[in-house]
Protein backbone atom coordinates (compact mmCIF):
# COMPACT_ATOMS: atom_id res chain seq x y z
CA UNK A 1 0.00 0.00 0.00
CA UNK A 2 1.27 3.47 -0.91
CA UNK A 3 0.98 6.56 1.22
CA UNK A 4 -1.45 7.91 -1.39
CA UNK A 5 -3.65 4.86 -0.78
CA UNK A 6 -3.77 5.61 2.94
CA UNK A 7 -4.99 9.15 2.22
CA UNK A 8 -7.64 7.93 -0.20
CA UNK A 9 -8.92 5.13 2.02
CA UNK A 10 -9.21 7.40 5.05
CA UNK A 11 -11.14 9.97 3.02
CA UNK A 12 -13.52 7.25 1.86
CA UNK A 13 -13.96 6.13 5.47
CA UNK A 14 -14.83 9.75 6.35
CA UNK A 15 -17.73 9.63 3.88
CA UNK A 16 -16.08 11.36 0.91
CA UNK A 17 -17.20 10.02 -2.47
CA UNK A 18 -16.01 12.72 -4.89
CA UNK A 19 -12.86 14.76 -5.49
CA UNK A 20 -12.71 17.78 -7.77
CA UNK A 21 -9.94 19.62 -9.57
CA UNK A 22 -7.56 19.71 -12.52
CA UNK A 23 -4.77 17.11 -12.74
CA UNK A 24 -1.04 17.66 -13.03
CA UNK A 25 1.93 15.33 -13.04
CA UNK A 26 2.52 15.86 -9.32
CA UNK A 27 -0.87 14.38 -8.31
CA UNK A 28 -1.32 11.45 -10.70
CA UNK A 29 -0.53 8.83 -8.07
CA UNK A 30 -2.96 10.43 -5.67
CA UNK A 31 -5.69 10.61 -8.33
CA UNK A 32 -5.31 6.93 -9.03
CA UNK A 33 -5.45 6.12 -5.32
CA UNK A 34 -8.67 8.13 -4.93
CA UNK A 35 -10.26 6.17 -7.76
CA UNK A 36 -9.16 2.82 -6.32
CA UNK A 37 -10.61 3.79 -2.93
CA UNK A 38 -14.01 4.65 -4.43
CA UNK A 39 -13.87 8.43 -4.93
CA UNK A 40 -14.93 9.72 -8.34
CA UNK A 41 -12.61 12.41 -9.67
CA UNK A 42 -14.47 15.23 -11.44
CA UNK A 43 -12.49 17.29 -13.94
CA UNK A 44 -13.45 20.97 -13.85
CA UNK A 45 -12.41 24.04 -15.80
CA UNK A 46 -10.98 25.94 -12.81
CA UNK A 47 -9.82 24.95 -9.34
CA UNK A 48 -11.90 27.67 -7.72
CA UNK A 49 -15.09 26.23 -9.19
CA UNK A 50 -13.92 22.73 -8.24
CA UNK A 51 -13.87 23.88 -4.63
CA UNK A 52 -17.44 25.08 -4.71
CA UNK A 53 -18.53 21.80 -6.28
CA UNK A 54 -16.81 20.03 -3.39
CA UNK A 55 -18.70 22.26 -0.97
CA UNK A 56 -21.96 21.31 -2.67
CA UNK A 57 -21.31 17.63 -1.94
CA UNK A 58 -20.66 18.42 1.73
CA UNK A 59 -24.09 20.00 2.16
CA UNK A 60 -25.66 16.70 1.06
CA UNK A 61 -23.36 14.10 2.62
CA UNK A 62 -22.04 15.88 5.69
CA UNK A 63 -18.53 14.68 4.79
CA UNK A 64 -15.73 17.14 4.08
CA UNK A 65 -15.33 18.23 0.48
CA UNK A 66 -12.20 17.11 -1.34
CA UNK A 67 -10.29 19.47 -3.64
CA UNK A 68 -7.19 18.40 -5.59
CA UNK A 69 -4.70 20.73 -7.23
CA UNK A 70 -1.29 20.41 -8.76
CA UNK A 71 1.79 22.46 -7.99
CA UNK A 72 2.06 26.23 -8.40
CA UNK A 73 -0.75 27.78 -10.45
CA UNK A 74 -3.12 24.97 -9.54
CA UNK A 75 -2.63 25.69 -5.85
CA UNK A 76 -2.96 29.46 -6.31
CA UNK A 77 -6.08 29.25 -8.44
CA UNK A 78 -8.11 27.92 -5.51
CA UNK A 79 -7.22 30.67 -3.03
CA UNK A 80 -10.59 32.40 -3.38
CA UNK A 81 -12.52 29.24 -2.62
CA UNK A 82 -10.28 28.23 0.28
CA UNK A 83 -10.75 31.68 1.83
CA UNK A 84 -14.49 31.27 1.32
CA UNK A 85 -14.43 27.85 3.00
CA UNK A 86 -12.55 29.39 5.93
CA UNK A 87 -15.03 32.23 6.47
CA UNK A 88 -18.16 30.28 5.49
CA UNK A 89 -17.07 27.37 7.73
CA UNK A 90 -17.02 24.64 5.08
CA UNK A 91 -15.06 21.50 6.01
CA UNK A 92 -12.60 20.78 3.20
CA UNK A 93 -9.54 18.64 2.59
CA UNK A 94 -7.34 20.49 0.09
CA UNK A 95 -4.77 18.10 -1.39
CA UNK A 96 -1.92 19.68 -3.35
CA UNK A 97 1.07 18.17 -5.09
CA UNK A 98 4.57 19.51 -4.66
CA UNK A 99 8.11 18.54 -5.55
CA UNK A 100 10.40 16.99 -2.96
CA UNK A 101 12.28 19.27 -0.58
CA UNK A 102 15.68 18.12 -1.82
CA UNK A 103 14.75 18.92 -5.41
CA UNK A 104 13.34 22.34 -4.48
CA UNK A 105 16.81 23.43 -3.34
CA UNK A 106 18.04 23.52 -6.96
CA UNK A 107 14.83 23.70 -8.97
CA UNK A 108 12.56 26.74 -9.03
CA UNK A 109 10.06 26.24 -11.87
CA UNK A 110 6.51 26.70 -10.45
CA UNK A 111 7.89 26.36 -6.93
CA UNK A 112 6.74 28.52 -4.00
CA UNK A 113 5.78 27.85 -0.39
CA UNK A 114 2.25 26.44 -0.63
CA UNK A 115 1.81 26.28 3.13
CA UNK A 116 2.75 29.93 3.58
CA UNK A 117 0.06 30.88 1.06
CA UNK A 118 -2.53 28.70 2.78
CA UNK A 119 -1.72 29.50 6.40
CA UNK A 120 -3.95 32.59 6.89
CA UNK A 121 -6.97 31.02 5.16
CA UNK A 122 -6.97 27.48 6.54
CA UNK A 123 -7.43 25.90 9.96
CA UNK A 124 -4.20 23.95 9.43
CA UNK A 125 -1.62 23.16 6.77
CA UNK A 126 0.39 19.93 6.80
CA UNK A 127 3.28 18.66 4.69
CA UNK A 128 2.83 14.91 4.30
CA UNK A 129 5.47 12.44 5.40
CA UNK A 130 5.30 8.78 4.45
CA UNK A 131 5.75 7.27 7.91
CA UNK A 132 3.00 9.32 9.56
CA UNK A 133 0.60 9.67 6.66
CA UNK A 134 -2.24 7.92 8.50
CA UNK A 135 -1.99 10.30 11.43
CA UNK A 136 -1.72 13.33 9.15
CA UNK A 137 -4.84 12.53 7.13
CA UNK A 138 -6.81 11.67 10.27
CA UNK A 139 -5.73 14.91 11.94
CA UNK A 140 -6.70 16.82 8.79
CA UNK A 141 -10.21 15.34 8.74
CA UNK A 142 -10.64 15.95 12.48
CA UNK A 143 -9.50 19.56 12.29
CA UNK A 144 -11.66 20.21 9.22
CA UNK A 145 -14.81 18.84 10.90
CA UNK A 146 -14.34 20.10 14.47
CA UNK A 147 -15.91 23.37 15.62
CA UNK A 148 -15.95 25.55 13.76
CA UNK A 149 -15.41 23.58 10.53
CA UNK A 150 -13.16 24.80 7.76
CA UNK A 151 -10.47 23.97 5.20
CA UNK A 152 -7.31 21.98 5.93
CA UNK A 153 -4.44 21.86 3.47
CA UNK A 154 -2.11 18.89 2.90
CA UNK A 155 0.93 19.38 0.67
CA UNK A 156 2.06 16.01 -0.68
CA UNK A 157 5.55 15.64 -2.17
CA UNK A 158 5.77 13.29 -5.15
CA UNK A 159 8.06 10.84 -3.36
CA UNK A 160 5.71 10.69 -0.36
CA UNK A 161 2.66 9.89 -2.49
CA UNK A 162 4.61 7.04 -4.11
CA UNK A 163 6.24 5.75 -0.92
CA UNK A 164 5.23 2.38 0.45
CA UNK A 165 3.41 2.46 3.77
CA UNK A 166 4.81 -0.37 5.87
CA UNK A 167 3.13 0.20 9.22
CA UNK A 168 -0.25 -0.74 10.63
CA UNK A 169 -2.61 2.22 10.15
CA UNK A 170 -3.56 3.92 13.38
CA UNK A 171 -7.25 3.68 14.29
CA UNK A 172 -9.33 6.64 13.18
CA UNK A 173 -10.21 9.19 15.85
CA UNK A 174 -13.52 8.87 17.68
CA UNK A 175 -15.51 12.08 17.46
CA UNK A 176 -16.19 13.69 20.86
CA UNK A 177 -19.70 13.48 22.31
CA UNK A 178 -21.84 16.65 22.33
CA UNK A 179 -21.36 18.89 25.38
CA UNK A 180 -24.22 20.61 27.22
CA UNK A 181 -24.09 23.50 29.74
CA UNK A 182 -23.26 22.42 33.27
CA UNK A 183 -25.68 22.91 36.13
CA UNK A 184 -24.92 25.99 38.20
CA UNK A 185 -25.85 29.63 38.86
CA UNK A 186 -25.57 30.72 35.21
CA UNK A 187 -27.88 27.98 33.98
CA UNK A 188 -30.32 28.72 36.83
CA UNK A 189 -30.35 32.39 35.81
CA UNK A 190 -30.89 31.48 32.15
CA UNK A 191 -33.84 29.21 32.99
CA UNK A 192 -35.35 31.92 35.21
CA UNK A 193 -35.06 34.46 32.38
CA UNK A 194 -36.71 32.03 29.95
CA UNK A 195 -39.57 31.27 32.33
CA UNK A 196 -40.27 34.97 32.91
CA UNK A 197 -39.90 36.19 29.32
CA UNK A 198 -43.01 37.67 27.74
CA UNK A 199 -41.35 38.69 24.50
CA UNK A 200 -38.56 36.19 23.82
CA UNK A 201 -36.80 36.21 20.46
CA UNK A 202 -34.30 33.74 19.04
CA UNK A 203 -31.59 34.25 16.40
CA UNK A 204 -30.20 31.04 14.91
CA UNK A 205 -26.98 30.81 12.96
CA UNK A 206 -24.56 28.50 11.25
CA UNK A 207 -23.56 26.46 14.33
CA UNK A 208 -27.06 24.97 14.21
CA UNK A 209 -26.13 23.36 10.89
CA UNK A 210 -22.74 22.14 12.12
CA UNK A 211 -24.37 20.45 15.12
CA UNK A 212 -27.36 19.03 13.27
CA UNK A 213 -29.57 20.96 15.67
CA UNK A 214 -32.36 22.15 13.36
CA UNK A 215 -34.95 19.89 15.00
CA UNK A 216 -33.89 21.07 18.45
CA UNK A 217 -34.29 24.71 17.41
CA UNK A 218 -37.75 24.04 15.96
CA UNK A 219 -38.83 22.09 19.05
CA UNK A 220 -37.61 24.83 21.39
CA UNK A 221 -39.30 27.58 19.36
CA UNK A 222 -42.62 25.73 19.40
CA UNK A 223 -42.40 24.74 23.06
CA UNK A 224 -41.78 28.29 24.29
CA UNK A 225 -43.51 30.16 21.45
CA UNK A 226 -40.31 31.97 20.52
CA UNK A 227 -40.25 33.76 17.13
CA UNK A 228 -37.11 32.97 15.16
CA UNK A 229 -34.82 35.09 12.99
CA UNK A 230 -32.10 33.23 11.11
CA UNK A 231 -28.95 34.15 9.29
CA UNK A 232 -28.97 33.37 5.59
CA UNK A 233 -27.02 30.14 6.15
CA UNK A 234 -29.52 28.98 8.79
CA UNK A 235 -32.64 29.58 6.70
CA UNK A 236 -34.98 26.61 6.98
CA UNK A 237 -33.89 25.29 10.38
CA UNK A 238 -37.51 26.16 11.17
CA UNK A 239 -39.69 25.79 8.09
CA UNK A 240 -40.34 29.30 6.84
CA UNK A 241 -44.05 28.70 6.38
CA UNK A 242 -44.23 28.30 10.17
CA UNK A 243 -45.93 31.27 11.94
CA UNK A 244 -42.90 31.60 14.25
CA UNK A 245 -40.42 31.96 11.36
CA UNK A 246 -39.65 35.64 10.83
CA UNK A 247 -37.26 35.11 7.92
CA UNK A 248 -33.57 35.55 7.27
CA UNK A 249 -31.45 38.57 8.12
CA UNK A 250 -27.97 39.59 7.16
CA UNK A 251 -27.44 41.98 4.26
CA UNK A 252 -30.79 43.67 3.61
CA UNK A 253 -31.29 47.21 4.95
CA UNK A 254 -35.00 46.88 4.21
CA UNK A 255 -35.30 43.70 6.27
CA UNK A 256 -33.36 45.32 9.11
CA UNK A 257 -35.96 48.07 9.41
CA UNK A 258 -38.62 45.38 9.91
CA UNK A 259 -36.79 42.83 12.08
CA UNK A 260 -34.35 44.82 14.19
CA UNK A 261 -37.01 46.81 16.11
CA UNK A 262 -38.08 43.48 17.64
CA UNK A 263 -34.66 43.28 19.31
CA UNK A 264 -35.43 46.45 21.21
CA UNK A 265 -38.91 45.25 22.20
CA UNK A 266 -37.76 41.79 23.29
CA UNK A 267 -37.18 41.07 26.99
CA UNK A 268 -35.04 37.99 26.19
CA UNK A 269 -32.84 37.37 23.16
CA UNK A 270 -31.58 33.80 22.70
CA UNK A 271 -28.65 33.31 20.35
CA UNK A 272 -28.58 29.72 19.11
CA UNK A 273 -25.33 29.03 17.26
CA UNK A 274 -25.30 32.59 15.96
CA UNK A 275 -22.03 33.72 14.38
CA UNK A 276 -22.33 37.33 13.14
CA UNK A 277 -19.78 36.80 10.36
CA UNK A 278 -22.76 36.64 7.98
CA UNK A 279 -24.14 40.05 8.99
CA UNK A 280 -23.75 43.61 7.73
CA UNK A 281 -22.45 46.45 9.88
CA UNK A 282 -25.88 47.34 11.25
CA UNK A 283 -25.68 44.12 13.31
CA UNK A 284 -22.67 45.31 15.29
CA UNK A 285 -23.97 45.68 18.87
CA UNK A 286 -27.59 45.52 17.67
CA UNK A 287 -29.09 45.53 21.18
CA UNK A 288 -28.58 47.74 24.21
CA UNK A 289 -25.84 47.03 26.74
CA UNK A 290 -28.38 46.05 29.40
CA UNK A 291 -30.36 43.69 27.11
CA UNK A 292 -31.17 40.25 28.47
CA UNK A 293 -29.18 37.99 26.10
CA UNK A 294 -28.43 34.26 26.40
CA UNK A 295 -25.87 32.85 23.99
CA UNK A 296 -25.30 29.17 23.17
CA UNK A 297 -22.30 28.92 20.86
CA UNK A 298 -19.82 26.40 19.55
CA UNK A 299 -16.86 28.60 20.53
CA UNK A 300 -16.21 31.49 22.93
CA UNK A 301 -17.06 34.96 21.67
CA UNK A 302 -13.81 36.59 20.55
CA UNK A 303 -15.31 38.58 17.68
CA UNK A 304 -16.86 41.28 19.91
CA UNK A 305 -19.52 42.06 17.32
CA UNK A 306 -22.01 41.57 20.14
CA UNK A 307 -21.98 40.57 23.80
CA UNK A 308 -24.30 38.40 25.90
CA UNK A 309 -25.18 38.50 29.58
CA UNK A 310 -25.03 34.71 29.85
CA UNK A 311 -22.88 32.62 27.52
CA UNK A 312 -22.69 28.82 27.20
CA UNK A 313 -20.21 26.93 25.04
CA UNK A 314 -21.12 23.54 23.63
CA UNK A 315 -23.54 21.67 21.40
CA UNK A 316 -26.44 23.86 20.30
CA UNK A 317 -29.13 21.17 20.43
CA UNK A 318 -27.98 19.85 23.81
CA UNK A 319 -27.76 23.39 25.12
CA UNK A 320 -31.32 24.24 24.17
CA UNK A 321 -32.61 21.01 25.70
CA UNK A 322 -30.84 21.70 29.01
CA UNK A 323 -32.03 25.31 29.02
CA UNK A 324 -35.63 24.15 28.55
CA UNK A 325 -35.48 21.53 31.30
CA UNK A 326 -37.99 22.32 34.06
CA UNK A 327 -39.12 25.65 32.59
CA UNK A 328 -42.87 26.19 32.20
CA UNK A 329 -43.91 27.69 28.84
CA UNK A 330 -46.14 30.76 28.75
CA UNK A 331 -47.92 32.93 26.20
CA UNK A 332 -45.62 35.31 24.36
CA UNK A 333 -45.86 38.45 22.24
CA UNK A 334 -49.50 38.98 23.17
CA UNK A 335 -49.30 42.44 21.61
CA UNK A 336 -48.84 40.88 18.18
CA UNK A 337 -45.59 42.68 17.34
CA UNK A 338 -43.80 39.56 16.12
CA UNK A 339 -46.63 38.38 13.88
CA UNK A 340 -46.96 41.91 12.49
CA UNK A 341 -43.25 41.94 11.66
CA UNK A 342 -43.58 38.57 9.94
CA UNK A 343 -46.46 39.88 7.81
CA UNK A 344 -44.57 43.07 6.96
CA UNK A 345 -41.51 41.07 5.95
CA UNK A 346 -43.55 38.83 3.65
CA UNK A 347 -45.24 41.82 2.05
CA UNK A 348 -42.00 43.72 1.55
CA UNK A 349 -40.51 41.00 -0.63
CA UNK A 350 -43.57 39.79 -2.50
CA UNK A 351 -44.12 40.39 -6.20
CA UNK A 352 -46.55 43.11 -7.24
CA UNK A 353 -47.74 41.29 -10.34
CA UNK A 354 -45.15 42.93 -12.60
CA UNK A 355 -42.26 41.13 -14.25
CA UNK A 356 -39.04 41.63 -12.34
CA UNK A 357 -36.74 40.00 -9.77
CA UNK A 358 -39.54 39.34 -7.25
CA UNK A 359 -41.73 37.67 -9.87
CA UNK A 360 -38.82 35.45 -10.92
CA UNK A 361 -38.26 34.38 -7.31
CA UNK A 362 -41.96 33.68 -6.67
CA UNK A 363 -42.39 31.72 -9.92
CA UNK A 364 -39.32 29.61 -9.27
CA UNK A 365 -40.34 28.90 -5.67
CA UNK A 366 -43.70 27.57 -6.89
CA UNK A 367 -41.94 25.40 -9.49
CA UNK A 368 -39.34 23.88 -7.17
CA UNK A 369 -40.46 21.01 -4.91
CA UNK A 370 -40.43 21.66 -1.18
CA UNK A 371 -37.31 19.53 -0.79
CA UNK A 372 -35.57 21.04 -3.81
CA UNK A 373 -32.32 22.92 -3.34
CA UNK A 374 -31.54 26.38 -4.68
CA UNK A 375 -28.16 28.06 -4.90
CA UNK A 376 -27.58 31.79 -5.17
CA UNK A 377 -24.67 33.79 -6.49
CA UNK A 378 -23.49 36.99 -4.83
CA UNK A 379 -25.16 40.22 -5.91
CA UNK A 380 -28.40 42.15 -5.62
CA UNK A 381 -30.48 39.14 -6.62
CA UNK A 382 -29.08 37.14 -3.68
CA UNK A 383 -30.20 39.70 -1.11
CA UNK A 384 -33.68 39.76 -2.59
CA UNK A 385 -33.76 35.97 -2.92
CA UNK A 386 -32.58 35.39 0.65
CA UNK A 387 -35.49 37.46 1.94
CA UNK A 388 -38.28 36.32 -0.39
CA UNK A 389 -37.36 32.66 -0.89
CA UNK A 390 -39.04 30.28 1.56
CA UNK A 391 -36.91 27.40 2.85
CA UNK A 392 -38.71 24.37 4.29
CA UNK A 393 -35.61 22.64 5.60
CA UNK A 394 -31.96 23.44 6.39
CA UNK A 395 -29.34 23.67 3.64
CA UNK A 396 -31.94 24.25 0.93
CA UNK A 397 -30.69 27.71 -0.11
CA UNK A 398 -26.91 27.61 -0.52
CA UNK A 399 -24.73 30.68 -0.98
CA UNK A 400 -21.55 32.43 0.10
CA UNK A 401 -22.75 34.60 2.98
CA UNK A 402 -19.57 35.30 4.96
CA UNK A 403 -16.99 35.99 2.25
CA UNK A 404 -19.76 36.83 -0.26
CA UNK A 405 -17.68 35.84 -3.27
CA UNK A 406 -19.09 35.74 -6.78
CA UNK A 407 -19.36 32.80 -9.16
CA UNK A 408 -20.58 30.26 -6.59
CA UNK A 409 -24.13 29.35 -7.63
CA UNK A 410 -23.40 27.16 -10.64
CA UNK A 411 -20.62 25.00 -9.12
CA UNK A 412 -22.49 24.67 -5.80
CA UNK A 413 -25.52 23.37 -7.67
CA UNK A 414 -23.37 20.91 -9.59
CA UNK A 415 -21.88 19.50 -6.40
CA UNK A 416 -25.34 19.08 -4.87
CA UNK A 417 -26.65 17.27 -7.93
CA UNK A 418 -23.65 14.95 -8.05
CA UNK A 419 -24.13 13.96 -4.41
CA UNK A 420 -27.92 13.58 -4.70
CA UNK A 421 -28.95 12.96 -8.33
CA UNK A 422 -32.63 12.60 -7.40
CA UNK A 423 -32.81 16.08 -5.85
CA UNK A 424 -34.24 18.90 -7.98
CA UNK A 425 -31.67 21.71 -8.10
CA UNK A 426 -31.86 25.27 -9.38
CA UNK A 427 -29.03 27.82 -9.57
CA UNK A 428 -29.74 31.56 -9.46
CA UNK A 429 -27.04 33.82 -10.83
CA UNK A 430 -26.55 37.31 -12.14
CA UNK A 431 -25.15 37.76 -15.62
CA UNK A 432 -21.81 39.03 -14.28
CA UNK A 433 -21.41 36.06 -11.93
CA UNK A 434 -22.24 33.58 -14.66
CA UNK A 435 -19.68 35.10 -17.02
CA UNK A 436 -17.04 34.35 -14.37
CA UNK A 437 -17.74 30.60 -14.56
CA UNK A 438 -19.13 30.03 -18.06
CA UNK A 439 -16.62 27.26 -18.71
CA UNK A 440 -18.32 25.03 -16.14
CA UNK A 441 -21.36 24.78 -18.42
CA UNK A 442 -19.17 22.39 -20.40
CA UNK A 443 -18.52 20.40 -17.22
CA UNK A 444 -22.25 20.38 -16.56
CA UNK A 445 -22.81 19.07 -20.09
CA UNK A 446 -20.28 16.29 -19.61
CA UNK A 447 -21.92 15.24 -16.35
CA UNK A 448 -25.35 15.15 -18.04
CA UNK A 449 -27.09 16.71 -15.07
CA UNK A 450 -30.51 18.42 -15.37
CA UNK A 451 -29.66 21.51 -13.35
CA UNK A 452 -31.77 24.60 -14.05
CA UNK A 453 -29.76 27.82 -14.26
CA UNK A 454 -31.79 31.03 -13.92
CA UNK A 455 -29.93 34.19 -14.92
CA UNK A 456 -30.98 37.68 -13.81
CA UNK A 457 -29.92 39.73 -16.84
CA UNK A 458 -29.43 43.46 -16.34
CA UNK A 459 -25.98 43.99 -17.90
CA UNK A 460 -24.71 45.61 -14.73
CA UNK A 461 -23.11 44.95 -11.37
CA UNK A 462 -26.47 46.01 -9.99
CA UNK A 463 -25.66 46.11 -6.28
CA UNK A 464 -22.47 48.11 -6.77
CA UNK A 465 -24.15 50.39 -9.31
CA UNK A 466 -26.87 51.13 -6.75
CA UNK A 467 -24.31 51.90 -4.03
CA UNK A 468 -22.32 54.02 -6.49
CA UNK A 469 -25.41 56.00 -7.45
CA UNK A 470 -26.53 56.46 -3.85
CA UNK A 471 -23.06 57.78 -3.00
CA UNK A 472 -23.31 60.45 -5.68
CA UNK A 473 -20.49 59.03 -7.81
CA UNK A 474 -20.44 58.88 -11.58
CA UNK A 475 -21.32 55.59 -13.22
CA UNK A 476 -17.98 53.83 -13.55
CA UNK A 477 -16.89 50.23 -14.06
CA UNK A 478 -20.27 48.62 -13.37
CA UNK A 479 -21.91 48.25 -16.79
CA UNK A 480 -21.03 45.72 -19.48
CA UNK A 481 -22.31 44.44 -22.80
CA UNK A 482 -24.96 41.83 -23.45
CA UNK A 483 -24.13 38.14 -23.77
CA UNK A 484 -26.48 35.82 -25.61
CA UNK A 485 -26.64 33.28 -22.78
CA UNK A 486 -29.16 30.96 -24.47
CA UNK A 487 -26.88 30.72 -27.51
CA UNK A 488 -23.91 29.94 -25.26
CA UNK A 489 -25.90 27.24 -23.46
CA UNK A 490 -27.04 25.66 -26.72
CA UNK A 491 -23.49 25.72 -28.09
CA UNK A 492 -22.28 23.91 -24.97
CA UNK A 493 -24.82 21.11 -25.24
CA UNK A 494 -27.52 22.46 -22.96
CA UNK A 495 -30.93 23.98 -23.54
CA UNK A 496 -30.94 27.78 -23.62
CA UNK A 497 -33.98 30.04 -23.70
CA UNK A 498 -35.10 33.53 -22.75
CA UNK A 499 -38.06 34.05 -20.42
CA UNK A 500 -39.50 37.54 -20.05
CA UNK A 501 -42.78 36.65 -18.33
CA UNK A 502 -43.87 34.33 -15.53
CA UNK A 503 -45.80 31.90 -17.73
CA UNK A 504 -42.75 31.24 -19.91
CA UNK A 505 -40.49 30.92 -16.90
CA UNK A 506 -42.83 28.46 -15.18
CA UNK A 507 -43.11 26.30 -18.30
CA UNK A 508 -39.36 26.31 -18.91
CA UNK A 509 -38.60 25.36 -15.30
CA UNK A 510 -41.01 22.44 -15.45
CA UNK A 511 -39.35 21.20 -18.62
CA UNK A 512 -35.87 21.79 -17.24
CA UNK A 513 -36.33 19.44 -14.32
CA UNK A 514 -37.09 16.55 -16.69
CA UNK A 515 -34.23 16.94 -19.19
CA UNK A 516 -31.05 14.89 -19.32
CA UNK A 517 -28.92 18.00 -19.68
CA UNK A 518 -28.78 21.44 -18.14
CA UNK A 519 -31.18 24.26 -18.92
CA UNK A 520 -30.24 27.94 -18.89
CA UNK A 521 -33.10 30.43 -18.63
CA UNK A 522 -32.09 34.04 -19.22
CA UNK A 523 -34.49 36.48 -17.53
CA UNK A 524 -34.03 40.10 -18.65
CA UNK A 525 -35.05 42.52 -15.88
CA UNK A 526 -33.74 45.85 -17.15
CA UNK A 527 -31.66 48.49 -15.43
CA UNK A 528 -32.28 49.63 -11.85
CA UNK A 529 -34.57 46.67 -11.22
CA UNK A 530 -33.60 46.50 -7.54
CA UNK A 531 -34.20 50.14 -6.61
CA UNK A 532 -36.12 50.34 -3.32
CA UNK A 533 -36.31 46.55 -3.00
CA UNK A 534 -33.21 45.60 -1.00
Amino acid sequence: MLAADVIAQRLYAAGCRHAFGIPGGEVLTLMNALKQAGLDFILTKHENNAGFMAEGTHHITGAPGVLLATIGPGVANAVNFVANAYQDQVPLIYLTGCIDADEAVTFTHQVFDHSALMKPITKASFTATAGAIDAIIDKAVAVAMDDRPGPVHIDIPISVANAEFDGNPRPARTKPSPAAPAEGPNLDAARKALGEAERPLMIAGIDVLHHGAADSVATFAHQFRVPLITTYKAKGVLSEDDPLALGGAGLSPRADTILQPLLGESDLIILAGYDPIEMRASWVEPWSADANVIEISALPNTHYVHQARLSFIGDIGAGLEVLADGVEPRETWTGGQASAARAAHKEAYGANGEWGPEAIVETARRALPRDGIATADTGAHRILLSQGWECYGPRTLLQSSALCTMGVALPLAMGVKLADPARVVIAFTGDAGLEMVLGELATLRDLKMPVAVVVFVDESLALIELKQRNSGFDNLGVDFGATDFPAVANAMGGHGVTAADTDTLAAELEAAFGRNTFSLIACPIGAKAYDGKL
